[in-house]
Protein backbone atom coordinates (compact mmCIF):
# COMPACT_ATOMS: atom_id res chain seq x y z
CA UNK A 1 0.00 0.00 0.00
CA UNK A 2 1.24 3.87 -0.28
CA UNK A 3 2.86 5.45 2.53
CA UNK A 4 0.70 7.61 4.65
CA UNK A 5 2.95 10.40 5.46
CA UNK A 6 5.36 11.54 8.30
CA UNK A 7 4.19 9.97 11.17
CA UNK A 8 4.23 6.73 9.85
CA UNK A 9 7.14 6.64 7.03
CA UNK A 10 9.63 8.90 8.80
CA UNK A 11 12.14 8.05 6.64
CA UNK A 12 10.53 7.72 2.73
CA UNK A 13 11.62 4.77 0.96
CA UNK A 14 13.61 3.25 3.82
CA UNK A 15 10.80 1.26 5.49
CA UNK A 16 13.63 -0.33 7.74
CA UNK A 17 14.13 2.73 9.53
CA UNK A 18 10.50 4.11 9.24
CA UNK A 19 8.91 0.80 10.77
CA UNK A 20 11.38 0.90 13.66
CA UNK A 21 11.40 4.07 14.51
CA UNK A 22 7.65 4.17 14.21
CA UNK A 23 7.73 1.44 16.63
CA UNK A 24 9.25 3.55 19.10
CA UNK A 25 7.33 6.56 18.44
CA UNK A 26 4.01 4.22 19.29
CA UNK A 27 5.01 4.43 22.75
CA UNK A 28 4.29 8.30 22.99
CA UNK A 29 0.74 7.95 24.76
CA UNK A 30 1.83 6.40 27.72
CA UNK A 31 4.98 8.95 28.70
CA UNK A 32 7.75 6.83 28.02
CA UNK A 33 9.07 8.64 24.99
CA UNK A 34 9.35 12.55 23.85
CA UNK A 35 8.02 13.18 20.08
CA UNK A 36 10.38 16.31 20.75
CA UNK A 37 13.35 14.13 21.39
CA UNK A 38 12.58 11.59 18.73
CA UNK A 39 12.24 14.24 16.08
CA UNK A 40 15.54 15.76 17.10
CA UNK A 41 17.15 12.00 16.67
CA UNK A 42 15.72 11.38 12.86
CA UNK A 43 16.52 14.76 12.02
CA UNK A 44 19.93 13.91 12.42
CA UNK A 45 19.50 10.54 11.03
CA UNK A 46 17.62 11.66 7.63
CA UNK A 47 21.18 12.76 6.12
CA UNK A 48 22.95 9.52 7.48
CA UNK A 49 21.13 6.60 5.96
CA UNK A 50 23.78 5.59 3.97
CA UNK A 51 26.20 5.07 7.19
CA UNK A 52 25.91 1.45 9.01
CA UNK A 53 26.44 2.98 12.57
CA UNK A 54 24.48 6.15 12.26
CA UNK A 55 20.71 4.81 13.71
CA UNK A 56 23.11 2.96 17.10
CA UNK A 57 24.74 6.19 17.60
CA UNK A 58 21.99 8.69 17.62
CA UNK A 59 19.52 6.77 19.34
CA UNK A 60 22.08 6.28 21.78
CA UNK A 61 23.41 9.58 21.99
CA UNK A 62 19.81 10.97 22.71
CA UNK A 63 19.37 7.65 25.40
CA UNK A 64 22.59 8.82 27.05
CA UNK A 65 21.90 12.78 27.10
CA UNK A 66 18.16 11.84 28.83
CA UNK A 67 19.94 9.16 30.96
CA UNK A 68 22.30 12.04 32.64
CA UNK A 69 19.04 14.42 33.60
CA UNK A 70 17.71 10.63 35.02
CA UNK A 71 20.56 10.58 37.18
CA UNK A 72 20.67 14.19 38.57
CA UNK A 73 17.17 14.02 39.35
CA UNK A 74 17.41 10.56 41.59
CA UNK A 75 20.69 12.62 42.90
CA UNK A 76 18.24 15.18 44.05
CA UNK A 77 15.61 12.32 45.10
CA UNK A 78 13.01 13.59 42.31
CA UNK A 79 12.66 9.69 42.09
CA UNK A 80 9.13 10.58 39.94
CA UNK A 81 10.93 12.64 37.57
CA UNK A 82 13.88 10.47 36.83
CA UNK A 83 11.79 7.71 36.61
CA UNK A 84 10.09 9.25 33.40
CA UNK A 85 13.66 10.06 32.05
CA UNK A 86 15.03 6.31 32.41
CA UNK A 87 11.89 4.59 30.31
CA UNK A 88 12.21 7.48 28.20
CA UNK A 89 16.71 6.58 28.02
CA UNK A 90 15.74 2.89 27.89
CA UNK A 91 13.51 3.06 25.03
CA UNK A 92 15.56 4.92 22.83
CA UNK A 93 18.60 2.39 23.70
CA UNK A 94 16.44 -0.46 22.83
CA UNK A 95 16.06 1.06 19.60
CA UNK A 96 19.27 1.92 19.48
CA UNK A 97 20.88 -1.56 19.88
CA UNK A 98 18.03 -2.76 17.24
CA UNK A 99 20.32 -2.89 14.06
CA UNK A 100 23.73 -4.40 15.58
CA UNK A 101 24.46 -7.76 14.75
CA UNK A 102 24.74 -10.08 17.93
CA UNK A 103 27.60 -9.73 19.55
CA UNK A 104 29.36 -8.35 21.93
CA UNK A 105 28.50 -4.45 21.21
CA UNK A 106 24.77 -5.57 20.90
CA UNK A 107 24.81 -7.40 24.29
CA UNK A 108 26.43 -3.81 26.19
CA UNK A 109 23.65 -1.27 24.51
CA UNK A 110 21.37 -3.79 25.43
CA UNK A 111 22.24 -3.47 29.26
CA UNK A 112 22.42 0.02 29.11
CA UNK A 113 18.66 0.29 28.25
CA UNK A 114 17.83 -2.27 30.87
CA UNK A 115 19.43 -0.80 33.31
CA UNK A 116 17.37 2.15 32.78
CA UNK A 117 13.98 -0.20 32.33
CA UNK A 118 14.27 -0.98 35.63
CA UNK A 119 15.71 2.26 36.77
CA UNK A 120 12.49 3.84 35.41
CA UNK A 121 9.98 1.13 36.29
CA UNK A 122 10.43 0.91 39.58
CA UNK A 123 10.55 4.83 40.63
CA UNK A 124 7.26 4.92 38.49
CA UNK A 125 4.58 1.80 38.96
CA UNK A 126 4.26 0.94 42.87
CA UNK A 127 1.96 -1.74 41.48
CA UNK A 128 4.77 -3.43 39.32
CA UNK A 129 6.80 -6.77 40.30
CA UNK A 130 10.03 -7.96 38.89
CA UNK A 131 9.57 -11.52 38.82
CA UNK A 132 11.17 -14.95 37.92
CA UNK A 133 8.72 -17.57 36.12
CA UNK A 134 10.37 -21.21 36.41
CA UNK A 135 10.80 -22.58 33.58
CA UNK A 136 12.53 -26.20 32.72
CA UNK A 137 15.31 -26.28 35.00
CA UNK A 138 15.62 -22.45 34.63
CA UNK A 139 13.45 -19.50 35.12
CA UNK A 140 12.01 -16.45 31.97
CA UNK A 141 12.11 -12.81 33.92
CA UNK A 142 8.72 -11.60 33.95
CA UNK A 143 6.80 -8.54 35.18
CA UNK A 144 3.74 -8.63 37.10
CA UNK A 145 1.72 -5.47 37.44
CA UNK A 146 -1.59 -5.71 39.70
CA UNK A 147 -4.46 -3.96 39.26
CA UNK A 148 -5.22 -1.33 41.59
CA UNK A 149 -7.60 -1.89 44.73
CA UNK A 150 -7.91 -5.57 43.57
CA UNK A 151 -8.64 -7.75 46.66
CA UNK A 152 -9.54 -10.74 45.36
CA UNK A 153 -8.70 -13.59 42.89
CA UNK A 154 -8.62 -11.49 39.59
CA UNK A 155 -7.95 -12.13 35.87
CA UNK A 156 -4.69 -12.03 34.78
CA UNK A 157 -3.39 -11.80 31.21
CA UNK A 158 -0.37 -13.19 30.39
CA UNK A 159 1.37 -11.25 27.83
CA UNK A 160 5.01 -12.89 25.24
CA UNK A 161 6.36 -10.10 23.37
CA UNK A 162 7.08 -9.62 19.26
CA UNK A 163 10.55 -10.33 17.66
CA UNK A 164 11.48 -6.92 18.45
CA UNK A 165 9.86 -6.16 21.45
CA UNK A 166 10.75 -6.85 25.26
CA UNK A 167 8.24 -6.72 28.08
CA UNK A 168 8.82 -3.56 29.22
CA UNK A 169 6.78 -2.25 26.49
CA UNK A 170 4.27 -4.67 26.63
CA UNK A 171 4.01 -4.23 30.44
CA UNK A 172 3.59 -0.22 29.35
CA UNK A 173 1.31 0.00 26.61
CA UNK A 174 -1.14 -3.14 27.59
CA UNK A 175 -0.49 -4.13 31.33
CA UNK A 176 -1.74 -0.90 32.77
CA UNK A 177 -4.95 -0.36 30.69
CA UNK A 178 -5.58 -3.85 31.45
CA UNK A 179 -5.07 -2.49 34.97
CA UNK A 180 -7.74 0.07 34.65
CA UNK A 181 -10.26 -2.57 34.40
CA UNK A 182 -9.30 -5.12 37.28
CA UNK A 183 -7.11 -7.33 34.94
CA UNK A 184 -3.74 -8.24 36.15
CA UNK A 185 -0.78 -8.48 33.76
CA UNK A 186 1.61 -11.11 33.33
CA UNK A 187 4.41 -9.32 30.96
CA UNK A 188 6.81 -12.01 30.11
CA UNK A 189 10.55 -12.31 27.70
CA UNK A 190 10.05 -16.06 26.63
CA UNK A 191 13.01 -17.49 24.63
CA UNK A 192 14.04 -15.75 21.90
CA UNK A 193 12.70 -12.18 23.37
CA UNK A 194 13.98 -9.43 25.78
CA UNK A 195 16.83 -10.25 28.41
CA UNK A 196 15.98 -14.29 27.79
CA UNK A 197 17.60 -14.29 24.44
CA UNK A 198 20.14 -11.06 25.16
CA UNK A 199 21.50 -12.25 28.81
CA UNK A 200 20.57 -16.09 28.94
CA UNK A 201 21.11 -16.76 25.19
CA UNK A 202 18.24 -18.98 25.26
CA UNK A 203 16.89 -18.97 21.67
CA UNK A 204 13.03 -19.42 20.59
CA UNK A 205 11.52 -22.20 20.04
CA UNK A 206 8.17 -23.62 17.52
CA UNK A 207 6.51 -25.27 20.81
CA UNK A 208 5.96 -22.49 22.73
CA UNK A 209 3.09 -24.08 24.57
CA UNK A 210 6.07 -25.20 26.63
CA UNK A 211 6.66 -21.63 28.02
CA UNK A 212 3.32 -20.96 27.70
CA UNK A 213 2.76 -23.62 30.24
CA UNK A 214 5.46 -22.41 32.44
CA UNK A 215 3.77 -19.01 32.46
CA UNK A 216 0.61 -20.19 33.36
CA UNK A 217 1.80 -22.36 36.05
CA UNK A 218 3.40 -19.24 37.71
CA UNK A 219 0.35 -17.43 37.85
CA UNK A 220 -2.49 -20.10 38.72
CA UNK A 221 -0.30 -20.90 41.98
CA UNK A 222 -0.58 -16.65 42.81
CA UNK A 223 -2.55 -15.84 45.58
CA UNK A 224 -3.97 -12.61 44.00
CA UNK A 225 -4.73 -14.61 40.02
CA UNK A 226 -7.99 -16.40 39.53
CA UNK A 227 -6.38 -19.65 37.66
CA UNK A 228 -10.09 -19.84 35.79
CA UNK A 229 -9.73 -16.07 34.27
CA UNK A 230 -6.55 -16.54 32.89
CA UNK A 231 -5.81 -14.89 29.32
CA UNK A 232 -2.87 -16.08 26.85
CA UNK A 233 -2.01 -12.57 24.58
CA UNK A 234 0.70 -12.22 22.21
CA UNK A 235 1.56 -9.51 19.68
CA UNK A 236 3.41 -9.18 16.24
CA UNK A 237 5.67 -12.20 16.28
CA UNK A 238 3.63 -13.24 19.75
CA UNK A 239 0.79 -13.96 17.26
CA UNK A 240 1.89 -17.19 16.33
CA UNK A 241 3.03 -17.94 20.34
CA UNK A 242 -0.23 -16.93 21.91
CA UNK A 243 -2.14 -19.44 19.25
CA UNK A 244 0.59 -22.72 18.95
CA UNK A 245 -0.11 -21.72 22.67
CA UNK A 246 -3.74 -21.99 22.91
CA UNK A 247 -3.78 -24.77 20.56
CA UNK A 248 -2.12 -27.02 22.81
CA UNK A 249 -2.45 -25.53 27.20
CA UNK A 250 -6.24 -25.60 27.52
CA UNK A 251 -6.56 -24.38 30.90
CA UNK A 252 -6.31 -20.51 29.08
CA UNK A 253 -9.93 -19.18 29.52
CA UNK A 254 -8.96 -17.16 26.09
CA UNK A 255 -6.79 -15.69 23.77
CA UNK A 256 -5.74 -12.77 21.58
CA UNK A 257 -3.13 -12.55 18.36
CA UNK A 258 -2.87 -8.90 18.10
CA UNK A 259 -1.93 -9.61 14.88
CA UNK A 260 -1.64 -12.71 13.02
CA UNK A 261 2.02 -13.71 11.86
CA UNK A 262 2.61 -14.95 8.38
CA UNK A 263 0.87 -18.40 7.30
CA UNK A 264 3.98 -19.04 5.31
CA UNK A 265 6.95 -17.71 7.07
CA UNK A 266 9.76 -19.72 5.86
CA UNK A 267 8.41 -17.90 2.87
CA UNK A 268 8.64 -14.38 3.96
CA UNK A 269 12.22 -15.21 5.31
CA UNK A 270 13.00 -16.23 1.81
CA UNK A 271 11.56 -12.60 0.83
CA UNK A 272 13.84 -11.00 3.77
CA UNK A 273 16.96 -12.47 2.43
CA UNK A 274 16.50 -12.03 -1.07
CA UNK A 275 15.44 -8.16 -0.22
CA UNK A 276 18.23 -7.79 1.67
CA UNK A 277 20.95 -8.95 -0.52
CA UNK A 278 19.45 -6.22 -2.81
CA UNK A 279 17.63 -3.50 -1.15
CA UNK A 280 18.07 -4.12 2.64
CA UNK A 281 16.10 -0.66 3.82
CA UNK A 282 12.80 -1.88 1.97
CA UNK A 283 11.70 -4.70 4.59
CA UNK A 284 11.16 -4.71 8.33
CA UNK A 285 13.55 -6.34 9.76
CA UNK A 286 17.48 -6.76 8.98
CA UNK A 287 18.95 -9.44 7.26
CA UNK A 288 19.95 -11.64 10.95
CA UNK A 289 17.21 -10.59 13.53
CA UNK A 290 15.25 -13.97 13.12
CA UNK A 291 18.35 -16.43 13.03
CA UNK A 292 19.50 -14.62 15.95
CA UNK A 293 15.74 -15.28 16.95
CA UNK A 294 15.61 -18.72 16.85
CA UNK A 295 19.45 -19.90 17.08
CA UNK A 296 19.77 -20.59 13.58
CA UNK A 297 23.58 -20.52 12.04
CA UNK A 298 22.93 -18.50 9.10
CA UNK A 299 19.63 -17.41 6.89
CA UNK A 300 18.93 -20.69 4.93
CA UNK A 301 19.34 -22.57 8.21
CA UNK A 302 16.71 -20.05 10.01
CA UNK A 303 14.24 -20.26 6.79
CA UNK A 304 14.43 -24.43 7.72
CA UNK A 305 13.39 -23.12 11.43
CA UNK A 306 10.62 -21.48 9.75
CA UNK A 307 9.38 -24.13 8.15
CA UNK A 308 8.11 -25.42 11.72
CA UNK A 309 6.76 -22.07 13.29
CA UNK A 310 3.37 -22.79 11.55
CA UNK A 311 -0.15 -22.83 12.81
CA UNK A 312 -1.76 -24.68 9.93
CA UNK A 313 -2.02 -27.91 11.40
CA UNK A 314 -3.03 -26.78 14.95
CA UNK A 315 -5.06 -23.73 15.03
CA UNK A 316 -8.63 -26.13 14.66
CA UNK A 317 -7.52 -27.10 17.94
CA UNK A 318 -7.91 -23.95 19.78
CA UNK A 319 -11.21 -24.45 21.28
CA UNK A 320 -11.18 -21.45 23.93
CA UNK A 321 -12.56 -17.80 22.47
CA UNK A 322 -10.22 -16.46 20.37
CA UNK A 323 -9.61 -12.59 18.97
CA UNK A 324 -7.33 -11.51 16.07
CA UNK A 325 -6.77 -8.24 15.49
CA UNK A 326 -4.68 -7.04 11.83
CA UNK A 327 -4.28 -3.97 10.56
CA UNK A 328 -5.43 -3.08 7.08
CA UNK A 329 -2.51 -1.48 5.91
CA UNK A 330 0.18 -4.11 7.62
CA UNK A 331 3.41 -3.77 5.70
CA UNK A 332 4.98 -6.02 7.76
CA UNK A 333 2.61 -9.45 7.70
CA UNK A 334 0.06 -8.87 5.29
CA UNK A 335 -4.06 -8.57 6.55
CA UNK A 336 -4.64 -11.68 4.10
CA UNK A 337 -2.82 -13.63 7.07
CA UNK A 338 -4.99 -12.80 9.76
CA UNK A 339 -8.38 -13.86 7.88
CA UNK A 340 -6.58 -16.75 7.00
CA UNK A 341 -5.78 -17.58 10.88
CA UNK A 342 -9.65 -16.57 12.04
CA UNK A 343 -10.61 -19.17 9.37
CA UNK A 344 -8.44 -21.92 10.68
CA UNK A 345 -9.24 -21.81 14.23
CA UNK A 346 -11.32 -24.66 15.87
CA UNK A 347 -13.02 -22.04 18.24
CA UNK A 348 -16.98 -21.52 18.12
CA UNK A 349 -16.49 -18.22 19.91
CA UNK A 350 -13.62 -16.28 17.37
CA UNK A 351 -13.39 -12.74 16.63
CA UNK A 352 -11.50 -10.94 13.67
CA UNK A 353 -10.74 -7.67 14.07
CA UNK A 354 -9.08 -5.31 10.86
CA UNK A 355 -8.68 -1.90 11.70
CA UNK A 356 -8.52 0.82 8.51
CA UNK A 357 -6.54 3.93 8.37
CA UNK A 358 -9.85 5.96 9.52
CA UNK A 359 -10.36 3.51 12.84
CA UNK A 360 -6.23 4.17 13.23
CA UNK A 361 -4.29 1.02 14.44
CA UNK A 362 -3.72 0.12 10.85
CA UNK A 363 -0.19 -0.90 10.77
CA UNK A 364 1.64 -3.70 11.81
CA UNK A 365 0.57 -4.38 15.67
CA UNK A 366 -1.37 -1.13 15.46
CA UNK A 367 1.65 0.93 16.41
CA UNK A 368 0.28 3.59 14.43
CA UNK A 369 -2.28 3.69 17.33
CA UNK A 370 -1.52 1.34 20.12
CA UNK A 371 -4.48 2.91 22.39
CA UNK A 372 -7.36 1.86 19.34
CA UNK A 373 -5.89 -1.79 19.44
CA UNK A 374 -5.45 -1.95 23.22
CA UNK A 375 -8.64 -0.70 24.43
CA UNK A 376 -10.52 -3.24 21.67
CA UNK A 377 -8.66 -5.84 23.31
CA UNK A 378 -8.81 -5.16 26.77
CA UNK A 379 -12.57 -4.66 26.08
CA UNK A 380 -12.88 -7.69 24.18
CA UNK A 381 -11.07 -9.81 26.93
CA UNK A 382 -13.41 -8.28 29.60
CA UNK A 383 -16.26 -9.69 27.58
CA UNK A 384 -15.41 -13.22 26.98
CA UNK A 385 -13.72 -14.04 30.23
CA UNK A 386 -15.73 -16.58 32.26
CA UNK A 387 -17.73 -14.99 35.15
Amino acid sequence: MSTRGFWIDHFPGNFLWSNAALACKGMAPYGVVAMDEIDRIAEKLKTRQSEPQAWQEEWCAMAAQVEKVADAAAAQGNDRTAGNYYMRAGNYYYTGERFIPPGEAKVAVGREAYRCFKAGLGRSYANLEFVEVPYLDITLPALFMKAPGVSSRAPTVVIFNGMDNCKEMSVVFAGIEFAKRGMHTLAIDGPGQGETLRFRGIPSRYDYEVPGKAAYDYVAQRADVDPARVVIMGYSFGGYYSGRIAAFEQRYAAGVAMTALHWDLAAWQIRIKEKALAEGNKVAQSNFQFQWVVGAADADAGIEVAKRFTLKDVAQQITMPFLVTHGANDRVVPAENAQKLYDAIGSKRKTLRVFTAEDGGAEHAHVDNRQAGVDFVADWIAANLPT
